[in-house]
């Protein structure tokens, strides 16, 4: 493999693991396939090779351009994905367009070339988990983590798209042997991460001067990975996995709501009761958990971030040390969610 496309290389998730190609494997060149929406920034990209990574601005769902790069290249990595749920509650289409769309046209262009493909989704393509509180016993056991045998029970345009998507590809292994495999992921933090999202909302807030918010009693369960972890995992996939299977990726990294933003508020200095309660956004899942057994027994994938709060103290670092990246679009971010009373 010398050629790469990473398609939403410019993106949180996806440029980070541009980063990771770039400083793991000297022998790849990157083509990063990038619409440059609201979530992707070029200056995510910025300091990287110009002889190694090249930036491309265009659209998934376009099968010109995509057929012509897709016919150059060893493998496609597609992280392209509108993934925003209070935005996929408002307007539906985009999420249609491109989760749909966009993968049909990606896997539709690998197929005919013969292209390594693997598709990076998300662990709410199963829907939600009990609360631990409502567990018996508040153990682990069958059914309490999410597996790659888990049926999928998405709960929001965004991962009914993206579920769609996985079985999209699921359906051209089987139908057409598409050299795929899929990863679904929990929730990732770290550098370039949106400021909608809600660890760095938290963070800017704080360095910006206004108090937190945080939705309803903040007993949702998120299961977070570091997203240097997250490229790790999906080039070991890439590499080493199984053509067609499934892989599950997380650090047994659970955490509430509530607990995140009382750490946030714990290592940036103020008091942990100094945000405010807002109403919950609708549909909001209760916990997801991630059962990672396959990827490390199978592949021998760890993570390198076992620990929470070292990974959330780094990340709060880099908003800090970077807030000429952040800061010009603060005010428009804070105007959207204050218009619907979040």
């Amino acid at each position: 493999m010398k050629k790469m496309i990473v398609t939403g290389g410019a993106g949180f998730i996806g440029s980070n693991f541009v980063h990771y190609v770039v400083k793991n494997h000297p022998e790849i060149h990157v083509t990063v396939l990038d619409k440059l929406t609201y979530a992707g920034n070029e200056a995510n990209l910025a300091g990287l090779p110009a002889d190694r990574v090249e930036l491309i601005v265009g659209d998934i769902a376009d099968a010109e351009l995509v057929d012509k790069l897709v016919k150059e290249t060893d493998a496609v990595v597609h992280y392209a994905a509108e993934s925003h749920n209070d935005n996929s509650l408002e307007d539906p289409y985009p999420f249609l367009q491109t989760n749909i769309i966009g993968t049909y046209t990606l896997i539709e262009a690998c197929r005919k070339y013969d292209v390594r493909y693997h598709h990076v989704s998300t662990d709410e393509v199963y829907g939600d988990l009990p609360l631990r509180e409502d567990l018996p016993g508040h153990g682990e056991g069958p059914g309490e983590k999410f597996t790659a045998e888990t049926s999928y029970n998405p709960s929001s345009p965004y991962s009914s798209t993206k579920a769609g998507s996985d079985l999209l590809v699921k359906a051209w292994v089987r139908s057409f042997g598409l050299k795929a495999t899929i990863s679904n992921c929990s929730n990732n933090y770290g550098p370039y991460q949106h400021i909608e999202k809600f660890i760095p909302r938290q963070i800017t807030n704080i360095l910006s001067g206004i108090r937190p918010k945080l939705y309803g009693e903040g007993k949702n369960v998120r299961d977070w990975i570091h997203t240097n972890d997250h490229s790790s995992a999906v080039w070991t996939i890439l590499t080493k996995g199984r053509i067609g299977e499934t892989y599950l990726i997380g650090a047994d990294g659970e955490q509430n709501n509530k607990a995140v933003l009382e750490l946030i508020l714990e290592l940036m200095n103020q008091p942990k009761d100094a945000y405010e309660h807002v109403v919950d956004r609708p549909g909001h899942d209760l916990r997801y958990a991630i059962d990672s057994t396959k990827l490390y027994q199978e592949l021998g994938w760890e993570p390198q971030f076992t620990n929470f709060k070292d990974g959330l103290a780094d990340t709060i670092q880099w908003y800090t040390d970077n807030a000429s990246w952040w800061q010009a679009e603060k005010a428009a971010v804070e105007a959207k969610y204050a218009k619907n009373n979040q």
